[in-house]
């Protein structure tokens, strides 16, 4: 008889223990760490617990997913009350900078606005297709250029378009040193919601 014969056996058969319960007080099997044997309940017993570990691990990393969440919101939140108090497009424009890296601890941030100064016809058409952020280890074109003497230490890289409706007006590109600070798998729905803001206060001044 092979060992599935016996696990269907037993699966067919719930009451097979009560009507042989020496059998089952007898059972001995290895410790799963090894080093001695062990009763079925005591097996249970150890599986159990481990099944308890990994659940308390997964609320554990859910509660910081959380805590984390909150945070961001809270830096978001308090970065679109900053931009309340520019009074015009260059007060607005280093509110935005200086808010990036002060909220957010964003190392360097470049932010081109196309009115008054027109992009190259590759970032114009880059900020025009991707609607939604995007994270890269490699600058795009020539904004490599816009970070002056750190551009040769950035490793990691995001793409915000600003936009009124279909039509860019601008690029805002966050910039760090850590190659793990932006990378291309990770979710960007805070960073759209910063392009987003951006995109809503820059519209009345341009």
């Amino acid at each position: 008889m092979k060992a599935d014969d016996v696990a269907q056996y037993l699966q067919d058969n719930p009451l097979f223990f009560d009507t042989y319960a020496e059998i089952l007080a007898g059972i001995r099997i290895p410790h799963p760490y090894g080093g001695r044997t062990v009763s079925l309940s005591e097996r249970q017993m150890l599986t159990l617990r481990e099944k308890n570990k990994g659940l308390e691990k997964k609320l554990h990393e859910m509660l910081e997913f959380a805590s984390e969440n909150e945070a961001l919101q809270n830096k978001v939140h308090q970065f679109s009350l900053a931009l309340f108090n520019a009074q015009d497009l260059l007060g607005l424009q280093d509110i935005i900078t200086r808010n990036l890296r002060d909220i957010f601890s964003v190392p360097h941030v470049a932010l081109h606005i196309w009115k008054g100064l027109p992009p190259s016809a590759e970032v114009l058409a880059f900020a025009d297709e991707y609607k939604q952020p995007v994270c890269t280890h490699h600058a795009v074109h020539e904004t490599l250029g816009w970070f002056g003497e750190s551009a040769p230490d950035l490793k990691s890289f995001a793409y915000l378009s600003l936009r009124t409706g279909a039509q860019s007006i601008g690029l805002l590109v966050l910039a760090s040193e850590d190659s793990q600070r932006f990378y291309p798998e990770m979710g960007t729905v805070f960073l759209q919601r910063i392009a987003e803001t951006v995109s809503s206060a820059l519209q009345p001044r341009l």
